[in-house]
Order: structure tokens, then C-alpha cells, then sequence
């Protein structure tokens, strides 16, 4: 797969390629950061932090009561979600992921972690921001369907879905463009307040 500047996972294990029949299975994910805590270098790629930033800024600022972080990773994101939401839930299949997501936000009591693969499992209660930067276009059409069905039950109105995507080629179940539009497909009354493209990737941020 290309991913221009966000860098490839280093002194990784071998891993199969992931089947475009079904989502990218977690064991994918456990062994990239089992041999690498940062295998995107989600710590130090300009890449990176200048999406954060971006990402944050089309939140305006807005304060969310409930946030839920879709696939957290080693949890820099994580932290910067933090200072906007009350309470915030943040996931991951990858336990090791999830240990230093942990470590990265031990100060900050109002966020918590789960091992939980989404959308096959699912919290409880309603949202006023869903965060899926970078996830969806691992999973299966069948589960885009899946979480776009529960993301229009627990979506609190007036709540926020911001989607983060890379847009060149990849080798997973889906393109970044692809996963977007898919998803869209199933929350097609959800309104657009933004749709930016950039260079490398896209931004989306949909109201319920």
C-alpha cells in the first residue's frame, strides 16, 4: 500500500494481506504494535500532527458532552480529543495499542479504554461525537453497513461524526474514498458541515 508521507510500519512482523471479503482482522493490528509501539509514527510524522490539527480545528472549538474514538491506537489522538470532551471512550482491537494509549493519557481521568472490535461489538448509551479517523477503510462493506446503522441510533441529534481518511491506494477492504462514500450510503439524512479535501487525505464532518 502507499501512504506518501505517513510512514510505514517499521520491524514489523510478516502479517497476510488483508482479504477484501472482510474486514482487516485484529490480529493485523495486535502484531504491528506488539512489534512496534509507533508503526505509523503517529509521534513524530509532520504528517500526522498537521492532520491532528486539522482535525481538531473543524470541531470549532464546539465542547462535546459524550465522545467515542474509534480505533485510538497508542492514543495521540487520544489526547487531544480529550481537552474537548467531557467523557471520552476510546477503543482499540490491539491490546498492545491500547497499553500505550493508556500510558499517553494517564492523567486525564474522563478517558476511558477498551479492547473492543467495532462495529461487531458496540458500547452502550448515545454519543454527541463519533470520532473514525483512519478505520473505516478496513472493514467490509457488511460492516460499514453494520456501523452505520448503530452510528443512526447512537448519534445523539445535533451530535457530530468526524471521519479522517487517507486517499491514495491501498491494499485493504476499501479506499478511503470508497469507505467514505459507503458509509455515507447508510446516514444519507445525516447533514454535511464539512467535506475538505487535501492533498493526502479528506476530512468529513456530518451532523446527525
Amino acid at each position: 500500500m502507499s501512504k506518501g508521507d505517513r510512514a510505514e510500519p517499521n520491524d514489523c512482523p510478516d502479517t497476510a494481506a488483508p482479504s477484501v471479503q472482510s474486514s482487516v482482522p485484529p490480529v493485523y493490528f495486535e502484531e504491528m504494535f506488539a512489534g512496534n509501539p509507533d508503526p505509523w509514527q503517529f509521534e513524530t510524522s509532520p504528517y500526522e500532527h498537521e492532520k491532528y490539527d486539522t482535525s481538531i480545528g473543524a470541531l470549532a472549538g464546539r465542547p462535546y458532552r459524550r465522545a467515542f474514538e474509534v480505533g485510538c491506537a497508542n492514543g495521540v489522538l487520544t489526547e487531544r480529543l480529550a481537552l474537548i470532551c467531557d467523557t471520552l471512550l476510546s477503543i482499540d482491537v490491539s491490546s498492545s495499542a491500547l497499553a500505550s494509549a493508556r500510558t499517553r493519557n494517564s492523567q486525564t481521568a474522563h478517558v476511558k479504554f477498551q479492547e473492543m472490535v467495532f462495529p461487531g461489538q458496540t458500547p452502550n448509551g448515545s454519543f454527541d461525537l463519533i470520532v473514525l479517523s483512519e478505520v473505516v477503510y478496513y472493514w467490509s462493506s457488511g460492516d460499514i453497513a453494520t456501523a452505520a446503522a448503530w452510528i443512526s441510533q447512537r448519534l445523539e441529534p445535533g451530535g457530530d461524526l468526524l471521519l479522517v481518511h487517507w486517499i491514495g491506494e491501498t491494499d485493504y477492504p476499501q479506499t478511503g474514498d470508497g469507505a467514505v462514500e459507503q458509509l455515507r450510503q447508510g446516514l444519507p439524512t445525516m447533514k454535511i458541515i464539512r467535506a475538505d479535501r487535501y492533498e493526502k487525505y479528506r476530512l468529513d464532518l456530518w451532523r446527525a
